[in-house]
């Protein structure tokens, strides 16, 4: 069942999968985490949302920018790295500024396509510097790699 929501989105990011076997790692890229401020069913708050890389590219959402949709819960938040997926009925309200708010870091403008992220590789992040530092920031990596 899917939940009607709009927030102002704050971050977005990759949105990436570790699995692990054994003594080996692998990353699967399932499109991009918008991270939102907002409303969706009758919780108000911070919630993530997971697109796929085609919607990214169709909108090139940005920080600020006010949207709407309609997702499904995660059914195993181990799985995923986001609170809510298969997003449909994805709508921009209004779009946010151009430029960061402030002098990066983080860095909010549009986040690259997912080939970059893969390029440039994986950084394994501690829990509280990503949420002290990197929680917002397009290169912020994954909350996931602790």
């Amino acid at each position: 069942m899917g939940f009607a929501w709009q927030g102002t989105l704050f971050g977005i990011q990759p949105r990436i999968r570790l699995t692990r076997s054994f003594d080996e790692r692998s990353h699967t890229y399932l499109g991009y985490a918008l991270r939102l401020d907002g409303a969706i069913g009758d919780r108000r708050g911070e919630f993530l949302v997971g697109i796929g890389s085609g919607t990214q590219a169709k909108h090139r959402f940005r920080v600020g920018d006010v949207i709407q949709g309609e997702s499904d819960p995660v059914p195993d938040p181990r799985t995923e790295p986001v609170d809510f997926y298969k997003t449909v009925r994805l709508k921009l309200v209004g779009r946010g500024p151009e430029g960061p708010p402030s002098p990066p870091p983080p860095w909010v403008g549009v986040p690259p396509e997912l080939p970059v992220y893969r390029e440039r590789g994986h950084r394994r992040l501690d829990a509280k510097t990503y949420e002290s530092r990197c929680r917002v920031c397009l290169w912020g990596g994954c909350r996931w790699w602790t």
